[in-house]
């Protein structure tokens, strides 16, 4: 079984969340539908802009700790490396 580490965003892309899960395509229409997490339903964070692929559980939450200690500038540089713009990559999520 794959985990995955996630950012999401809202669609200005002013507000991110980072999280962890075993099931991307389930976790991502979570968010939408508003029960993914608060921060999320507030502030309308619907559009995933990154994930990583991890063979296990502990790889992926040492991943997600990591990326949360990190400054919101080196976060965006992550994001715009792979997705230059911020383009929604859950239609590729659903393929992984």
């Amino acid at each position: 079984m794959a985990f995955h580490t996630y950012i999401m965003a809202c669609r200005s892309n002013t507000a991110i969340y980072i999280g962890v899960t075993g099931d991307l395509v389930q976790r991502v229409t979570q968010h939408r539908l508003g029960a993914g997490s608060v921060h999320t339903t507030k502030y309308r964070i619907i559009k995933l802009v990154y994930f990583e692929t991890h063979e296990t559980l502990p790889e992926a939450i040492a991943r997600e700790r990591k990326l949360k200690r990190w400054r919101r500038a080196w976060k965006d540089g992550l994001i715009a490396e792979a997705n230059p713009n911020w383009s929604d990559l859950s239609m590729e999520a659903s393929f992984t």
